[in-house]
């Protein structure tokens, strides 16, 4: 059994920063596993945010570009979203994915609000 846990979200005003973790028990050899993150605002389609490739390649989303930095620590089995200059068109609901071929993880998801 695989589970993941997202943390970190909350209420911020335009322009500041959060920081999204995504922690992974269970029987899950981490390191081997990709990861991302996704966001689905209300109305719309889940959309893809960022991903992490289990060797440390990164791919962003156009609008995330410049502002969102994606990582992870393969000894803590987490994988983060630091999020900078945070706008209210970002506010969603985000979720951590961990996969490798079919095989996908996806976690409860945190609530980011970006309003002042």
């Amino acid at each position: 059994q695989v589970q993941l846990v997202e943390s970190g979200g909350g209420l911020v005003q335009p322009g500041g920063s959060l920081r999204l973790s995504c922690a992974a028990a269970g029987r899950l050899f981490f390191r081997i596993h990709d990861a991302g993150w996704y966001r689905q605002a209300p109305g719309k389609q889940r959309e893809l945010v960022a991903i992490i490739s289990a060797g440390g390649r990164t791919n962003y989303t156009d609008s995330v570009k410049g502002r969102f930095t994606i990582s992870r620590e393969n000894a803590k089995n987490t994988v983060y979203l630091q999020m900078n200059s945070l706008k209210p068109e970002d506010t969603a609901v985000y979720y951590c994915k961990v996969f490798r071929s079919v095989i996908e993880f996806w976690g409860p998801g945190t609530q980011v609000t970006v309003s002042s």
